[in-house]
Formats: C-alpha cells, structure tokens, sequence
C-alpha cells in the first residue's frame, strides 16, 4: 500500500509538506505543492479519508502501551501496529511498562494533555474501568476490556482454543498441559467472575472440550509475560513435573523451550509427545523443529485498531457509543461477555511438525 512516506521521497519533499497538501491545510508554495501533486498522481496515491480527520489539529502521535517488547508476541504485535500506523502518516510514541520502567499513567498523561491524538493499551491493567472512562481521549483496548464506550479488538481466542483442541484430540492425546500466564489476570474485574483479559477464553475453550472429551487438563502459571526468564525456566523443567504428559500447549517463546527440554532428554516429537505454539511469530519456525501452531493476524489486528482509533477521534470525549462498541454490564461481566464486546479477528490453524497428522 502507497503511503504519505512513498509520496514524500518520490517528490523530494519532507512528510509534513505532503500532509499539508494532502489535507488542505497550512501554506504550501505553487512549486512544491505541483510535486507532491505530480508524485500522488504518479504513485495513484489515494488519502485515506479517515486519517484525514484525524491529523486536522493533532500531533500525528500515537501511544502504545505493552507490558515489554523482548517478547516475540508484543515485539511482532507491536511491528504490525507501527506499520498500520505509517501507513497513515502518523508517528508511534512506544510506552514500554517493563522495558523502560515507565507506569501506563505517563503515557495517559500525556494523553490528557493532549500530547498525542490517540493511545492503545496493550498491556495488563490493575486500574478500575472508571480511571479509563474519566480520561475523555480516544483509547483503543487491545486484547482486554477497559470500560463502557472503549472499543477493544483482539483475536478469537474461543476459536483458538477450540482448534487446539480438536487437534490434540483427533491425534489420541491422553493429557495436556497448558502453560501461560497468571491465573489472578484473568479473574480481576468486579470481583468475581469478570475480566479484563479475554484470553482466559483460549483455555477455557481448550479446557471445556478437553474435559468433553476425557483427556486430562492440566494448567502451569509462568508468571508475567514480561518475566522471560522466568517463562523460560518453567518451560524447560515442565516435562520433568508432569512425566506423564504427552502434550504441551504455550506462547511460541514457551513452546521452543519446551522442544529443547524434550530433545535433551530423547524424547520424540511428535510421537512421544505433542507441542503447539500459540501466536504465530517467527519463533514458531525457528525452535529447530517447525512448530504446529495457532497464528494470530497481526496485520488485521494492527488494521482494527487503528480503524477504532480513529472512529474514536472522530467523537468529543474519545468514547463510542453501544452502536459502534459492545456494551456490558459492568458489575456483572462475565469472561463471555467481555470477550462479546470485542472486534474479534480469527486465528488460523498451521500444521507443524510437533503434532501428528
């Protein structure tokens, strides 16, 4: 796809001259707007009319908060939504809460104070529903609920755990263990049985249709997604707590580790146990094994985002209303619910070599 970059170099020019004459607005001499013109005509550029609205009177500058992004899933996740953002001649402003130790409230600061036009949280939050509704900017969630009037895009999480299922299944697996994050993540909102981390759907749907089927099920906490080395260690000593276990399910950065425990200790993949990686990056195929794995789209996830970024720009106080966002009861939501209220974007199953045919 051409974009407001492609026009600027073909022209000669920088990228602010072109968004000027690409929006109609500041001062621009006959000369330079025939080039920009000429470049536009020559590549079939064509504006995107939402982003338009979007750069009259902003920063071009969007915040992105994720957790960290040494993990291959927020490092792939992050890229997408950049590029999706380039694309529409708008910068990217990364709020990494790990990485940088920065606090997810300094990206919402600048966010009050109009520092940036838009900001998309992409990172577990302990903050009640109430602290993201008052803030009156747009917000986009990704992957979890934040509150009434925010819109959220994730992937089909159900549906994931689903696919993972009927493939552990249809292969005669006899017991799975499923390794992720901290269970108090997906149990954090309203008290009960609510939350703002709908991936609680992947295991509840693997869970479900395991128990269905009479295969044991059991589940690891590995601690924080930002916590790598953590994740790592109990990857590698999984298999030696459950020696019974003949299949593994885990982030990509989980699964790999786990081939390499297996490998150390003889044990044949596919035939004595089963691995599926969940995600889809690039560590997938670069385990030493290629993994069966459940591929998350990143570009339609980044695309989703920024469509509701800028919807939500369109509007006065940032928020969109039941029409345009699910809305839930926010005393009652359930994991259903949240996930409900979602865009939800699909997942796809890829053949590896860790799982029998």
């Amino acid at each position: 796809m051409v974009g407001m970059r492609d026009v600027a170099k073909q022209a000669g020019v920088s990228l602010s001259t072109v968004s000027l004459v690409v929006n109609k607005n500041g001062y621009v001499s006959d000369d330079m707007r025939e080039r920009v013109e000429e470049a536009m005509k020559t590549l079939n550029y064509i504006p995107n009319e939402l982003a338009r609205n979007l750069y009259r009177g902003r920063t071009n500058l969007v915040g992105v908060i994720v957790p960290t992004v040494r993990h291959p899933f927020f490092s792939a996740m992050t890229a997408a939504i950049q590029g999706a953002l380039a694309k529409r001649g708008l910068r990217t402003m990364l709020c990494s809460t790990v990485d940088a130790d920065q606090s997810e409230t300094d990206c919402v600061d600048m966010l009050r104070r109009h520092m940036m036009d838009g900001l998309i949280m992409a990172a577990h939050t302990a903050h009640e529903p109430i602290y993201w509704t008052s803030i009156g900017r747009p917000i986009v969630a990704f992957d979890r609920y934040l509150g009434a009037g925010i819109p959220s895009v994730g992937s089909d999480h159900d549906s994931g755990g689903q696919l993972v299922a009927e493939r552990l299944i249809a292969s005669g697996a006899k017991h799975v263990v499923s390794i992720g994050g901290p269970r108090s993540q997906f149990i954090d909102y309203g008290g009960g049985m609510g939350t703002t981390f709908p991936t609680v759907r992947l295991h509840a749907a693997l869970e479900g249709l395991l128990n269905e089927a009479g295969v044991r099920y059991d589940y690891v906490e590995a601690g924080e997604v930002a916590n790598l080395e953590h994740q790592r260690d109990v990857a590698l000593h999984v298999i030696d707590e459950y020696p019974d276990a003949d299949a593994f399910v885990g982030s990509d950065y989980i699964a790999a580790y786990v081939v390499q425990s297996a490998l150390r200790q003889g044990r044949r993949i596919p035939d004595d146990l089963q691995i599926i990686a969940y995600d889809g990056t690039g560590m997938a195929d670069a385990a030493g094994i290629r993994l069966t794995c459940v591929r998350q789209d990143f570009d339609a996830l980044a695309e989703q985002i920024i469509v509701r970024l800028i919807q939500s720009c369109e509007t006065a106080d940032g928020k969109l209303d039941a029409e345009h966002v699910g809305r839930i009861d926010e005393d009652t939501a359930s994991p259903h619910d949240v996930a409900e209220a979602m865009d939800l974007v699909p997942v796809s199953f890829h053949q590896g070599e860790s799982t029998r045919r």
